[in-house]
């Protein structure tokens, strides 16, 4: 059986920049590990270095190369925590775990930054922190709430007023924000190539346009059909995310696979960059549909939030979020914008990561709810630690059983119709 043709990256300033990738040929011919991995995105990735740092032997099946979805085409923000705040994560899971959770959840970035250093990865990092901000008074209170809570658990987080946001943002828009210092940026297709380069220098094995077109029980272990061999592994970890399909029943249904875009310029002249974010900082809107923006390195402008329920090719595809900078930055104004792209994440119904074992030595982990540059790396250390000591392994993160969601079908409808109703509540500052 042929392989199916691979896909050519997303049109994204990311592909036109990208560090080389390192080799990942298709798997050819039959193949025993201890561990596969089906999914080659930051999880993936992060959890065969993890394993092969252990000298454990992993291999990576990738359906299309390293990176190719929204781990190498997101905002490139490296942010802190999980969608709820700590108070909310310890009523829900009660305070051991859920202390085990607010901890893990907002140290994974210093743990990424931490693993960038280590591995030397060049894809322009940068811990300057991330900007939670606010342009109303209910998305005001909310982020004061937070910045409460996040003060009281002893984090390195300040609460900014208006004056200062407009000294940080170099807009009047905002309220008020919560600066939290270990929150940055990098470029996120070279990141998932170099971590890549680094599973494969450890010893694990990366094998791209090989979709795994299977998934069964042989013996105590598993068979994984690809097109061109068979791979049995003794343990399997599923991290396939926004691109989840039916090789595991019912884990399809238990995601909404949302499209998040991003439109980026060209350089900016001196003067108009220095005076957008002249710090550097990342920043995302608290609201009902998320605007999120950096500048780059190169001091491209990258504005991202929810577009099309569809792939798109060109800055027009997304111009609302053109005029929003505009808006924000009149200096923008006349700026080349080169750039227009998106990929798929991962949403669940409760917004938390969900971690999964519906059966011996199987692993699945997925849904980052848009903070997956930091979550998943760090999810890689601890999946990996699972999978090598089994129940006796502790996760930081909750293990759960599979709720498919009813009238699943419908999403596409379900997610315009929230985009519509989030963007009319931001408006009337609900």
């Amino acid at each position: 059986m042929n392989p199916p043709a691979s896909l050519p990256l997303p049109p994204s300033l990311y592909a036109d920049t990208a560090v080389a990738p390192t080799p990942a040929p298709p798997l050819d011919g039959d193949k025993n590990v201890s561990i596969a991995i089906i999914g080659g995105g930051f999880t993936g990735l992060s959890t065969a270095l993890h394993l092969a740092e252990q000298g454990v032997d992993a291999t990576v099946l990738e359906a299309q190369q390293p990176g190719w979805g929204a781990s190498g085409n997101n905002g490139g923000q490296v942010n802190p925590g999980l969608k709820h705040d700590p108070d909310q994560i310890e009523a829900d899971f009660g305070s051991e775990l859920g202390g085990r959770m607010i901890a893990f959840s907002y140290g994974t970035t210093n743990y990424t930054f931490d693993l960038i250093r280590r591995y030397q990865i060049p894809c322009e990092a940068r811990q300057n922190g991330t900007l939670r901000a606010a342009y109303n008074d209910a998305s005001a209170a909310r982020i004061e709430n937070t910045a409460r809570q996040c003060i009281r658990h002893g984090m390195p987080v300040t609460l900014l007023n208006r004056e200062q946001m407009r000294e940080m943002t170099g807009t009047d828009r905002y309220l008020c924000a919560m600066l939290d210092n270990r929150g940055g940026d990098l470029h996120p297709l070279s990141y998932a190539r170099g971590l890549a380069r680094a599973a494969i220098a450890a010893g694990a094995a990366v094998h791209g346009d090989t979709p795994a077109l299977s998934l069964s029980r042989e013996g105590a272990g598993w068979r994984i059909a690809t097109p061109r061999g068979i791979v049995r592994a003794e343990k399997v970890l599923l991290a396939t995310n926004g691109f989840t399909d039916d090789l595991w029943s019912g884990l399809r249904r238990t995601i909404v696979p949302v499209f998040s875009s991003i439109a980026a310029t060209a350089p900016l002249s001196g003067e108009v960059a220095r005076a957008i974010m002249p710090t550097r900082p990342v920043l995302y809107e608290s609201g009902h549909i998320t605007v999120y923006y950096r500048i780059d390195q190169h001091n491209r402008l990258l504005m991202g939030g929810r577009g099309p329920m569809r792939w798109i090719s060109k800055p027009s595809d997304v111009a609302y979020l053109i005029r929003y900078a505009e808006r924000l930055w009149p200096g923008v104004k006349g700026a080349t914008w080169t750039h227009g792209w998106n990929s798929r994440l991962a949403i669940t119904p409760d917004h938390y990561p969900h971690v999964h074992e519906p059966a011996d030595n199987l692993l699945i982990s997925l849904g980052c709810n848009g903070r997956g540059v930091a979550l998943s790396t760090a999810m890689g250390a601890q999946l990996a630690r699972r999978l090598i000591g089994g129940g006796s392994a502790a996760l930081d993160m909750p293990i759960t059983g599979i709720k498919p969601m009813a009238l699943h079908a419908f999403w596409p409808i379900g997610v315009t119709a929230a985009v519509v109703a989030g963007r009319v509540r931001d408006r009337l500052g609900m």
